[in-house]
């Protein structure tokens, strides 16, 4: 941070707080209401509290111009619907707007940012530092996992068609990412790029031959890490589908250990995931071996979203995220083969 008086995110903020206000506008039973933001990253989140004796909370999502196509969102929340409708999963719904659509169109100078209104969930997430707890939550994040993928296969043909992002090598690794280049993070040194490249390589190389059969590759969530996650008593509940696409079932498990990927704790949360998935579906020795892979796949999308992002995230991460990923790098080029 400079020592400027400007600060670029204290005015994002600034921006989405305004663009929220005119949000609420577009629900007659929001009239009186108070607005406080919940998280900023992609989007901005924010926990609307209705003022009336009702005293309802909702949560609002303002979306990042650009990131998404109002097709886009409307995809998601159909699949939210189903998922809703047709599995035992908890997640927050839509709601509809004076207009009778559930993406609502704030427009602020030349830029158009889609808004959505859920229903409130009870819960909080899942403590990174809580070792005991995180084994247990695991087992039951496995099983909640093996049911949304279980419910993607089921509905295949109705879930097809979606209009959503891909999540695979190119997009995630390569030439034109959609979260911006590792090779731009921060802390690449010359050695970094050379270790990184060769694990990048491997990656490309074993997805390859591991390949797309519909059976490990669909319409997964793709961002079910920690801060995505809701507990309540032994009940996990998964929000934020706003990355939602089609991409590897396992690299929802990958995304699960976002940012914690370098903890000591990372096998026996493996083994306990692992336990929880086979309890619904079935999962080949083949694919357990790939889980290495996916990790190391989303580590390296982590240090380019880092690199490409300015939230409070991606400040308190830093380049020290860089700097633990490389005995992770040195371990997956040693064990993992070609």
């Amino acid at each position: 941070m400079s020592n400027s008086s400007v600060d670029p995110l204290k005015d994002s903020l600034k921006k989405y707080y305004q663009i929220a206000s005119e949000a609420v506008k577009c629900f007659s039973f929001l009239t009186k209401s108070n607005i406080e933001l919940l998280n900023y990253s992609e989007n901005a989140t924010y926990l609307v509290q209705n003022l009336t004796e009702t005293s309802q909370k909702y949560i609002l999502r303002v979306g990042r111009p650009g990131y998404h196509t109002k097709q886009e969102v409307e995809c998601e929340l159909k699949w939210l619907k189903s998922i809703d409708q047709h599995s035992k999963i908890k997640v927050s719904l839509p709601i509809l707007g004076n207009n009778q659509e559930y993406v609502q169109v704030v427009k602020y100078g030349n830029e158009n940012f889609y808004c959505t209104l859920f229903t409130f969930l009870k819960g909080s997430a899942p403590e990174e530092n809580n070792e005991l707890e995180l084994v247990k939550q695991f087992e039951v994040l496995g099983e909640i996992t093996a049911q949304l993928h279980e419910h993607v296969v089921n509905n295949r043909e109705s879930l097809q068609d979606m209009t959503r992002l891909t999540w695979d090598y190119e997009t995630i690794l390569g030439p034109e990412p959609k979260w911006g280049r590792w090779q731009d993070g921060l802390a690449i040194t010359p050695e970094r790029l050379e270790l990184y490249e060769k694990v990048a390589e491997k990656i490309k190389q074993r997805l390859d031959y591991f390949g797309k059969d519909h059976n490990r590759y669909g319409l997964i969530h793709s961002d079910m890490r920690l801060a995505n996650l809701l507990v309540e008593g032994d009940e996990i509940k998964v929000i934020d589908f706003d990355d939602c696409g089609f991409g590897w079932f396992l690299y929802d498990f990958a995304t699960s250990l976002s940012f914690i990927e370098h903890k000591a704790y990372v096998p026996s949360l493996i083994s306990s995931w692992l336990k929880g998935y086979r309890k619904i579906r079935a999962l080949s020795v083949e694919e357990e071996q790939e889980i290495p892979t996916f990790i190391m796949m989303r580590r390296l999308q982590l240090i380019a979203w880092i690199g490409s992002r300015d939230n409070e995230t991606t400040r308190e991460l830093g380049s020290g995220f860089t700097d633990e990923t490389d005995a992770l790098a040195k371990k997956y080029l040693e064990h993992t083969t070609i």
